[in-house]
């Protein structure tokens, strides 16, 4: 078993400092909200050390409709309510919960395509980002910007903890930003393509390659 604790690391994630253009969805002193992401990011740490992942998913940082407002990477809150059934993960009736009452149900483009892809693979993937704060443009945290290089930094001692809670599990970076990360840490990985921009189609064929050195084909 890891020496590390999954109450651990997210204690430390909520203690992270936000700039002024981030938001630390986690962190203590910040809305109710905060509450329900590290319970949300808890359970789905918990699950997929449960069951054991087929993959760690590295992406580079939350977006402002994904785990900005669930806590999990990788999901809108759409995805996290209705879960994956073929996965048998996330899902209301598992404990998720909606963490920001603004009167909407958040969908989200790389979430969507990743599940849908993960799901028809049959792969169970537990994700995580290079920079685990929202970073946003300016004066606008309904936006998303690319993190600086300083904030990938900081993030990752958190992602070698969180790669070191599942050491079986393959790296997979999605992207540019999670590979130069994973590479920093000397963790042997795989790339693939961002689906976001019209890279759907290439990120599909990257992840249907990669299950077939798991010998895994579908469902």
């Amino acid at each position: 078993m890891p020496s590390d604790t999954i109450d651990s690391i997210i204690a430390d994630l909520s203690a992270l400092s936000a700039p002024a253009d981030a938001v630390n969805p986690y962190a203590l002193d910040g809305p109710p909200g905060n509450a329900v992401r590290r319970a949300n990011l808890r359970m789905a740490l918990q699950m997929a050390l449960a069951r054991g992942p087929d993959l760690l998913l590295v992406g580079e940082a939350p977006g402002y409709n994904g785990a900005r407002r669930t806590g999990v990477p990788f999901t809108s809150e759409r995805l996290l309510l209705a879960g994956v059934a073929p996965l048998g993960q996330y899902g209301a009736e598992r404990g998720f919960a909606l963490a920001t009452d603004d009167g909407r149900i958040s969908a989200e483009p790389t979430a969507t395509i990743a599940y849908r892809e993960l799901a028809a693979l049959g792969l169970f993937a537990v994700g995580w980002n290079a920079y685990p704060l929202h970073p946003h443009r300016p004066g606008n945290d309904q936006s998303n910007r690319p993190p600086r290089a300083a904030e990938v930094a900081l993030g990752m001692p958190l992602l070698a903890r969180v790669r070191a809670l599942f050491p079986g599990a393959p790296a997979v970076a999605m992207g540019n930003t999670a590979d130069r990360a994973l590479t920093s840490l000397g963790a042997p990985h795989i790339k693939l393509r961002h689906p976001a921009q019209g890279g759907a189609t290439i990120f599909a064929q990257g992840l249907r390659a990669f299950a077939a050195t798991l010998g895994r084909d579908g469902l």
